[in-house]
This record gives structure tokens, C-alpha cells and sequence, in this order.
């Protein structure tokens, strides 16, 4: 590949680093440059020149972890993210957890001090191979340039083969500038190493049939959706499945899109702050088919009791999640999508099922739908954040959404209904700050779709400076801050738990000027305290011209129900029946 106005030294390990990600897709970068990634960074010069690849400077290295994990999130691929040696590379750790916690295939690459220093305590110095293996799939320090294609391709493969997950590749900066005298570029699926990295567990007919028995025997089932479906694309397998059987279906918050979430048989989200008739219908199931979802505590409340008068059926691509937090009476092994085919194949070839099996159970969760349906208070003076995601539901059906953590995010869980891979949201860290730099990822991935960023006024503050990035590529994200001035999330449960000690969680004292702030960025923004105000501003959110900022103020003391008290079994939810029912949604 020829690059215009070379002025060094072709097949340096700079090179073949660039031309390796190139050639196995990768041509989407967010990083921050520094010394020991200086070399990378020249030859990176080079290739922006050609257009042949794209990096985005983003403020902050966090912020290009999570840009890189929202990226692959919502297009399959595999994010990439730079930072330099040191500070550079420990300020990713968060966003390398996060990505490892919620299975997002990402390659990390980061600078190094010179192989003649490593280990002396460089400037800049740090280890960042080993403070990062218990939260990636593989780790490489590159020691020889000529091994950077087969490491590149490798690191792609693992990337996305078998359970998703972040690759590390140390790159010391005179490997960067060292000439490879017989370079030889490779793609992923001709490494011939990756052989044994293949994906081993082939599924069972046997497993497969008992299943099937296990549904006709069944007459209250509940499919438990996780997001190892959303990563394997099963969406119209499990439609089907669904559909075929009549069974309901709740998911995860990694689930969210799955399954189609305006579709009968949809039960939105379980767990601590699922919807009450998800949490009644787990509890009462006799069979609970788990697909690609890991039992962790959010969802299950008090384990010994989740599901407890099922049979339990998991699905799962890792043989490490299987049994981990319960323990399942049937266990299938598999890529999710293959699974469910194998499933609906053989479903055709046994007695035919009756669908109207299942008919007292469906009715009877429907009960539950009207008894204790989704509450959306509307306050006289204030508008409410379940007011403001509902509407924003209505007005962006088909937007990519990110959110941050906190009640916001449990009320986007509970309101927005989001396609397959619009829905990016840190899951299993529960990382503040993470949905500003995934909305720019997201954005890099979807330049001309709608990108809402949902977040706090607590979790905003995180990664505040990535307005910055915003503002440099002129991405058309739509922040919207749910602001009431609290830790929301940290006051409710004082208020609940503690006795109404609220320590350190008031965010009234230091906060910002948000109107003031976006325009320092030259960012539009609106202040939004009424339904009125609210109105003026749709067609500007509906926009995919601009970014634009919207400052929602809220009821301060307006909690997120229902909730599964710690230690508490998920039928045991507090918040239902509350007084102020002046709007629903089931």
C-alpha cells in the first residue's frame, strides 16, 4: 500500500501496525497521542493524509476507551484506542473494565519506554501489561517489529472469537521505529496459531431435545434475555422462538434490544429496577431459559430465591458463566444465534406443540401489567425524568441511545425501547462518565443517525472535557442532562437505607454554569424547567445538524421504582401502587 509523501523508511513497526489494523478493518481510531507513542503516531500522519484511516483526538484517554467500546457496540466491529506509556495507558483501565465486564471486543494499544529501559522506572514508566490481565482477554508486549502483523490479526481473532472481550498490545517506542526487513502483511483469518484458539463446543442434539421436552412439559416459561444475544445478532431467531412457543420475555439491561420492545410478548427489564411483572414472572415461572445472560446480582435479587420454582435452562457461549452464580438443570454451550436455529430446527421434526398452553400464564402476567404498570408522575411545577424519556421515546424511536449510570439510566432502561445495538450503556462496572465519550463513538460509527446522550448532572461532570471532541468534529449528539443536583442513584438509597444520612451526595455546591459551559465550546444549549419549555425545544432534538445540550431540570426527590432492596427476592419490590399514578405505560 502506497502512502503520498513517505518521507522514511517504509515497514518500520509503526507501519506495520497501521497496516495491519487497516487491513483487518480497523480504521477507526480514538486516542491521545504522547513520547513513547510518538512514532505511531508519525506514521499515523501519513495515512490520515491518504484518508486512508481515521483518528479521533479525544480529551481525555477514558474517553477514547469508551468511544472505542461504544463503536463496537453499536457496529459489531472491533473498537481501537491509543494512549501513550504511563499515565496514558493507566487512565484506560476503567474503560479496558468496563468493555471486559459488558464483552466488548476492543484492541488496546498503547506506547512503551524503550526495551533497554523497561524495568529501570522510566519516565513514564508503568507495567501496564500486567495491571491490566485480570480485565482483557490476551495481553502482548511487542518486543520485535516483525511480530506486529501476526499479533495484530491474532489480537482481532481472540477479539471477537468465542465471548467477546478487550486485547492489550504494549508497544515500546523503539519497536515503533525498527525496520522490519522482510515485512509480510497478514489477515486475521490466515493466522495459522489461531487454530487452537478455535471455538471447541459444538451443541448436543441431545441438550437440544431435552430442551424442547423441558417447554412441552412446561406451562408458565420465561425466556431471560442477556446481551450475549444482542452480540451474537439472534434477534430474529428469538423472535421466532418466542413466537412459536408463546413464551414471554424480559432481558437485561446489556439485553435491551434484543427482543423487540414494543412486541406482545415483552416484558421489559429485570432485576433491582425491572419493571414489576418481569420481577412477578421470574418468580413464578416453572421453566427459565437464560439465553446468553449471567445470573449476576442486579438481576437476581436474593439468588437462593430467583427463580426458584423453575427449572432452569442456560445458554452460553462461555463455559465459565455457566453454574457460576446458579446453577442451571440444563446447560448448552454455543454461539447464541446457532443455538436458537438448532433449537427452532428441531422443534419441526417433534410432536407438534400447542401454543394455548401457555394461555393462563400469559393472562396472568397481563394482570400484572395493568395492577402495577410503569409509573410517570407529572409534577405541577417540575417535570419529572420519567416525563422526559417517555417523550423522548415517542420522538426518536429509531436513536442510537448512551447513558451513563445512575437513576437516569435506570429510567432510560424502563422507558426507552431501543432496536438491536442502539442501546450502549456500562452494565456490569456501572461506569459514571461513560456516556458522553460512547456518544461520540457511537456517532463516529453512525455519522448520519440520531445519537442521545443520556445522563446526570453527577455523571456528566465525569468526562465533562470530551465536549471538547464535540465540538473539534462537529458531531450532532444530543446531551441530555437529568438534573437534580444530587448523586441520584447514592440519595436514594441513603434516603432508603441509611436512615436519610445523605453524605457527600448533594452535587448543589461546585456544579456548573451547563448553558455557560457548552457555549465556551461554541455548543448550543437550552435550559428546560416546564412541559412548555420542553415543547419549543423537539424539532432542535429531532436535529441532525448540531450538537445541542439540554439542561432538564427535575424534582430532586423523585426516586427510581420499582426497587428490589438489597438481599430481597425480586417479587419483594418497594415503590409499587405509589399515589402520584397520573400517567402509566405497560
Amino acid at each position: 500500500m502506497k502512502i503520498k509523501n513517505q518521507i522514511r523508511k517504509l515497514n518500520t513497526g509503526a507501519f506495520a501496525l497501521i497496516d495491519s489494523l487497516v487491513k483487518n478493518g480497523g480504521k477507526t481510531i480514538f486516542g491521545y497521542p504522547g513520547g513513547a507513542i510518538l512514532p505511531i503516531y508519525d506514521e499515523l500522519y501519513l495515512w490520515e493524509e491518504d484518508n486512508l484511516v481515521e483518528h479521533i483526538l479525544v480529551r481525555h484517554e477514558q474517553g477514547a476507551a469508551h468511544a472505542a467500546d461504544a463503536y463496537s457496540r453499536a457496529s459489531g466491529k472491533v473498537g481501537i484506542c491509543f494512549a501513550t506509556s504511563g499515565p496514558g495507558a493507566t487512565n484506560l483501565v476503567t474503560g479496558i473494565a468496563t468493555a471486559h465486564m459488558d464483552s466488548v471486543p476492543m484492541l488496546v494499544i498503547t506506547g512503551q519506554v524503550g526495551r533497554a529501559f523497561i524495568g529501570t522506572d522510566a519516565f513514564q514508566e508503568v507495567d501496564i501489561y500486567n495491571i491490566t490481565k485480570p480485565i482483557v482477554k490476551s495481553s502482548y508486549v511487542v518486543l520485535e517489529a516483525k511480530k506486529i502483523p501476526h499479533i495484530i490479526s491474532e489480537a482481532f481473532y481472540l477479539a471477537t472469537n468465542g465471548r467477546p472481550a478487550p486485547i492489550l498490545i504494549d508497544i515500546p517506542k523503539d519497536v515503533g521505529l525498527e525496520e522490519i526487513l522482510f515485512y509480510t502483511p497478514l489477515y486475521s483469518q490466515y493466522t495459522v496459531r489461531l487454530k487452537r484458539y478455535e471455538f471447541l463446543f459444538q451443541t448436543q442434539l441431545e441438550q437440544i431435545r431435552s430442551l424442547l421436552t423441558l417447554i412441552r412439559q412446561s406451562s408458565q416459561p420465561l425466556l431471560y434475555v442477556g446481551g450475549g444475544a444482542v452480540l451474537s445478532e439472534a434477534k430474529n431467531e428469538l423472535t421466532n422462538l418466542a413466537e412459536k412457543f408463546e413464551i414471554p420475555v424480559t432481558t437485561t439491561l446489556m439485553g435491551k434490544g434484543a427482543f423487540h420492545e414494543n412486541h406482545r410478548l415483552y416484558l421489559g427489564m429485570l432485576g433491582m429496577h425491572g419493571t414489576a411483572y418481569s420481577n412477578f414472572a421470574v418468580s413464578e415461572c416453572d421453566l427459565l431459559i437464560a439465553v446468553g445472560a449471567r445470573f449476576d446480582d442486579r438481576v437476581t435479587g436474593k439468588l437462593e430465591d430467583f427463580a426458584s420454582q423453575s427449572q432452569i435452562v442456560q445458554i452460553d457461549i462461555d463455559p465459565h458463566e455457566v453454574g457460576k452464580n446458579k446453577i442451571p438443570h440444563l446447560a448448552i454451550l454455543g454461539d447464541i444465534k446457532k443455538v436458537l436455529r438448532e433449537i427452532l430446527k428441531q422443534s419441526s421434526l417433534i410432536k407438534a406443540y400447542d401454543p394455548t398452553q401457555t394461555k393462563f400464564w400469559r393472562e396472568r402476567i397481563l394482570k400484572w401489567k395493568q395492577k402495577h404498570p410503569l409509573v410517570i408522575p407529572n409534577g405541577p411545577n417540575t417535570l419529572s425524568p420519567q416525563q422526559i424519556l417517555n417523550r423522548i421515546a415517542e420522538l426518536l424511536p429509531n436513536a442510537f441511545y448512551t447513558t451513563d449510570v445512575g437513576q437516569h439510566q435506570m429510567w432510560a432502561a424502563q422507558f426507552l425501547r431501543c432496536n438491536t445495538r442502539k442501546w450502549m450503556s456500562s452494565a456490569g462496572l456501572g461506569t459514571m462518565g461513560y456516556g458522553l465519550p460512547a456518544a461520540i463513538g457511537t456517532q463516529l460509527a453512525f455519522p448520519n443517525s440520531n445519537v442521545i446522550c443520556i445522563t446526570g448532572d453527577a455523571s456528566f461532570q465525569m468526562n465533562i472535557q470530551e465536549l471538547g471532541t464535540i465540538a473539534q468534529y462537529n458531531l450532532p449528539i444530543k446531551i441530555l442532562i437529568i438534573n437534580n443536583r444530587w448523586q441520584g442513584m447514592v440519595r436514594q438509597w441513603q434516603q432508603s437505607f441509611y436512615e436519610e444520612r445523605y453524605s457527600h451526595s448533594s452535587m448543589k455546591d461546585g456544579t456548573p454554569n451547563f448553558i455557560q459551559l457548552a457555549a465556551s465550546y461554541g455548543i448550543k444549549s437550552k435550559l428546560v424547567t416546564s412541559v412548555e419549555e420542553f415543547l419549543d425545544i423537539e424539532p432542535y432534538i429531532i436535529s441532525k445538524k448540531h450538537a445541542l445540550l439540554i439542561n432538564f431540570e427535575v424534582n430532586e426527590t423523585e426516586n427510581c421504582y420499582p426497587m428490589v432492596a438489597p438481599g430481597k427476592s425480586n417479587s419483594q419490590m418497594i415503590g409499587l401502587n405509589l399515589e402520584s399514578k397520573k400517567g402509566v405505560v405497560s
